[in-house]
């Protein structure tokens, strides 16, 4: 249907896109401001897509008029701004109000910001019965429960915090369709504002509750989290359910019922690894073989021990090597191959337990687009209004690039023609890497999701979005770029920043309020960057690759990282390959596989360390100039009973690494012994580039 999707949480002044859904872009749309706080003159435009910006804090209700009905969408709003984090741009439409003149954004530079961020909140939900009720049906409440959580720089605990909960509007207009209690009329709320209870009677086919965290320091603005969500599904006969992303389940002793989170990363996601592939010299092959020499290498890449590929776009292009200049949506590149090899290449994947990742460009087209084509300097043309212009009569792009042209999504033809791009594609593939996120309405995505999500829940939406924003995990993506830490693991290679501040970017995704369900995609390589080695030497490389093993998130590794590459694009040297490289990825990988405190649900802890310097007085076993107690970090990393220690060292020579951790003696990465006594009978690790030991029972 064409409703506008979820409830919106925005601060007052902060503006937000309007946009139907599934749009028909011959149909009529108008937007109303049904109801507002009392004094409000907020207004709406009058296009279909349009946009709306709270004036008072409160409770608002906008109307749209759609070819399927009327429909309402609940938005509220707090005072002033509760972000609390300039993102030099924002989300997106901020973002697009750049001035022409403007200098990028420094890539993946750390954010700053001012005071103390946004508190976070986890929505759950659960059936609980209390007998039979009318017409056959069970009675008993569906109940969601919120849990707030405090900003880490707060001096509020999360008894201080408050919960403001949202029914979902397309949910309360299916169960009004239905004949049902309007569930908003039915919910109780608890008194302490943490739980909500909706009668069964009430729960249409999907009952979704939105909820925010809110944070109140006397005299200051209230900071409000990223919203989450759980819903209660009808699952009818069912008695499994496959595809359980976002811990879905069935209800204990309830059959009949659903329950799940909905801003999850997918359940695969806690122990993926993803392995980009920059299509065009990733493999050495004719015109149109591309797809099937990528094929032919599909178990050299499974053996190495990931199990996602990322592939550059293989969609039509203009030309240039990279992809990213589209001119045909809807078929694969004659370079690359036919649609049929691109499908072989998938199943190929597949085989071998590869998921895959389609690269999706929803922000431009290239300049030799059919429609910009005829658009250029032709007012007339029916294509004009599908691009953004600027005065002087070129289109809108971003940073200087020439060979493109950005998309108006306020046309309703553009959201029709990528809503069909999705469809397209969606189904032959395991998930989406967006590129450029940051510059697409958000309207955009939340559709998107929604749409790829009800009908494969495991299908993964990654962002990027430099730097990333907390507020793209609201109802957006899955896991995003972490570019942050990239930049410091760049900027400790450097010798510029301590080690220990990798552990000071890991901490910046709470600070900024990124809810503890987000994933992040960490990596110290990619297509548009130099090589790290290149930058930094071999040795900081290595404890990089480790880093991005080791700390919580998804590892990437991109095509020639593994094999010790320097070009950043050029063909992949696979005949010079460098095996010592290769089974270092190897092995931490498999150790990481292994021991799920690595992986995202590990919990993250700093430890007190003491590295060996070259002072005699210390009598270590090793006393190098070649390292500094800056080249090194050590943290702890656990799950459950599993409780591992990690070391890692930037500098080109082997560091002894004292922890105050009573732990055991033998490297998990590698194996070996790695416990050494200094002079005095101190225990230290001996680390090169990394080191994994087990930490014993306290």
């Amino acid at each position: 249907m064409h409703h506008p999707g979820p409830p919106r949480f925005l601060a007052t002044g902060e503006r937000m896109e309007l946009a139907p859904r599934d749009p028909d872009p011959d149909g009529r749309y108008a937007w109303r401001v049904a109801d507002a706080p009392p004094g409000s003159e907020a207004t709406v435009g009058d296009a279909p897509v349009t946009e709306f910006t709270p004036d008072l804090p409160g409770r608002y209700l906008l109307g749209l008029d759609a070819p399927d009905g009327d429909h309402r969408l609940t938005v509220r709003a707090f005072a002033a701004s509760y972000e609390g984090v300039d993102v030099a741009g924002g989300s997106g439409t901020a973002i697009r109000d750049r001035d022409a003149g403007d200098a990028p954004v420094e890539y993946a530079a750390r954010e700053r910001h001012e005071g103390v961020g946004r508190p976070r909140v986890r929505v759950d939900a659960h059936v609980e019965f209390d007998g039979d009720g009318a017409a056959g049906e069970r009675a008993g409440e569906a109940v969601f429960t919120a849990t707030p959580t405090p900003n880490p720089d707060s001096t509020l605990d999360a008894a201080d915090l408050a919960v403001t909960f949202v029914v979902d509007d397309r949910d309360v207009e299916s169960a009004v369709t239905a004949g049902r209690t309007n569930p908003r009329d039915a919910l109780v709320g608890s008194g302490d504002g943490r739980e909500l209870r909706v009668p069964l009677d009430s729960v249409p086919d999907r009952l979704r509750v939105h909820a925010v965290a809110v944070a109140r320091d006397a005299g200051a603005d209230p900071r409000v989290s990223v919203a989450d969500a759980a819903a209660v599904e009808r699952a009818g006969d069912q008695s499994t359910v496959s595809g359980t992303g976002g811990e879905a389940g069935l209800t204990p002793d309830a059959p009949d019922f659903e329950t799940r989170r909905l801003n999850d990363p997918p359940e695969w996601t806690r122990d993926a690894s993803v392995y980009e592939v920059f299509v065009r010299t990733f493999a050495d092959a004719d015109e149109g073989e591309t797809f099937d020499a990528i094929a032919d290498r599909i178990p050299q890449i499974a053996d190495l021990g990931v199990d996602t590929l990322w592939l550059t776009p293989v969609l039509g292009h203009d030309g240039k090597p990279h992809g990213y200049n589209i001119v045909d949506f809807f078929d694969t590149a004659d370079d690359l191959g036919d649609r049929d090899d691109f499908e072989a290449l998938v199943e190929t994947a597949h085989d071998h337990g590869l998921r895959v990742l389609f690269d999706f460009v929803a922000n431009h087209t290239a300049r030799e687009h059919e429609w910009f084509r005829d658009a250029y300097r032709n007012p007339d043309s029916p294509y004009r209004d599908r691009y953004e212009w600027q005065e002087s009569g070129e289109p809108g792009t971003y940073f200087d690039w020439e060979l493109i042209a950005n998309l108006n999504h306020a046309n309703l033809e553009v959201r029709r023609f990528l809503l069909d791009v999705v469809d397209e594609w969606g189904p032959l593939v395991d998930g989406f890497r967006c590129d450029m996120a940051w510059a697409v309405p958000d309207s955009f995505w939340r559709e998107l999701r929604d749409r790829v999500k009800d009908i494969d829940r495991e299908f993964l939406l990654m962002d990027e979005t430099i730097p990333y924003i907390p507020g793209f995990h609201e109802g957006m993506f899955d896991v995003h770029f972490d570019a942050t830490l990239y930049f410091q693991l760049r900027q400790v290679g450097r010798g510029a920043e301590p080690a220990a501040s990798v552990l000071d970017a890991v901490d910046q995704r709470a600070e900024i309020g990124f809810p503890d369900h987000a994933g992040f995609l960490q990596y110290i390589e990619n297509h548009d960057e130099t090589r790290y080695r290149v930058e930094c030497g071999d040795a900081a490389a290595a404890a990089a690759g480790a880093a991005i093993m080791t700390l919580p998130g998804v590892p990437m590794v991109y095509a020639g990282q593994e094999i010790g590459q320097r070009g950043r694009r050029d063909a992949i040297a696979w005949d010079h390959a460098r095996e010592d490289v290769r089974d270092r990825y190897e092995r931490l990988l498999a150790t990481r596989r292994e021991y799920p405190a690595l992986g995202p649900d590990g919990d993250l802890a700093r430890v007190d360390y003491h590295v060996a310097s070259g002072d005699l007085s210390e009598r270590p076993i090793v006393a190098s100039g070649d390292v500094h107690p800056d080249d090194v970090v050590a943290f702890r990393r656990r799950d459950g009973d599993e409780d591992l220690v990690v070391v890692l060292n930037f500098a080109p020579a082997d560091a002894s690494v004292a922890v105050e951790l009573d732990h055991g003696e033998r490297d998990l990465v590698t194996g070996a012994e790695c416990v050494v006594a200094d002079g005095d009978g101190t225990e230290r690790i001996r680390v090169d580039d990394v080191a994994v030991v087990a930490v014993e029972s306290e």
